[in-house]
C-alpha cells in the first residue's frame, strides 16, 4: 500500500497537470462572494452567465523587478602578445515590470447571496 507522502505527491502532481487555479483563489470555494470582496475590494466586472451563474472579475496589476543581462566593458589581462586589453563580460542589472492579471470567480445564487463554485485559471505569470 502506498505511503501518505507518496499519495500527497501524486495528488500535487495531478493538480499541477490539471492546471488548477492559484491557491489564493482556492480558499474561496464554497464560500460567499463577500469573502473575496473583503480581501480584494469590489470586482472590476460582474456579469451573468447563460446558465444562471455569475462571473466576478478583478483586474490586478503586479509590479516587480527581473534580472536583465547587459554587456559590461572592462579591462583585463590578455593572454598573448597584447598584454592589457579590453574585454566584454555579462553583468546583471534589474528592470521593473508590470503585469496585468485578471482573476475570475464564478458564483451560484443561494438566497440573497452568491456562493463561489468555480474559477478560471489566470494567464501565465499571474499565479
Amino acid at each position: 500500500m502506498p505511503s501518505a507522502p507518496h499519495i500527497l505527491t501524486a495528488l500535487a502532481v495531478a493538480a499541477v497537470l490539471m492546471g488548477c487555479a492559484p491557491p489564493v483563489l482556492d480558499k474561496y470555494m464554497g464560500r460567499s462572494i463577500v469573502d473575496p470582496m473583503l480581501d480584494f475590494g469590489q470586482p472590476d466586472e460582474v456579469f451573468d452567465l447563460a446558465d444562471g451563474r455569475r462571473a466576478f472579475q478583478w483586474q490586478v496589476e503586479k509590479h516587480g523587478m527581473r534580472p536583465s543581462p547587459r554587456p559590461v566593458i572592462g579591462v583585463g589581462i590578455g593572454v598573448g602578445r597584447g598584454g592589457w586589453g579590453n574585454v566584454t563580460t555579462i553583468g546583471t542589472s534589474y528592470e521593473s515590470y508590470t503585469t496585468s492579471c485578471r482573476y475570475t470567480l464564478i458564483g451560484t445564487p443561494r438566497g440573497d447571496d452568491w456562493i463561489v463554485t468555480g474559477q478560471r485559471k489566470p494567464a501565465p505569470g499571474c499565479e
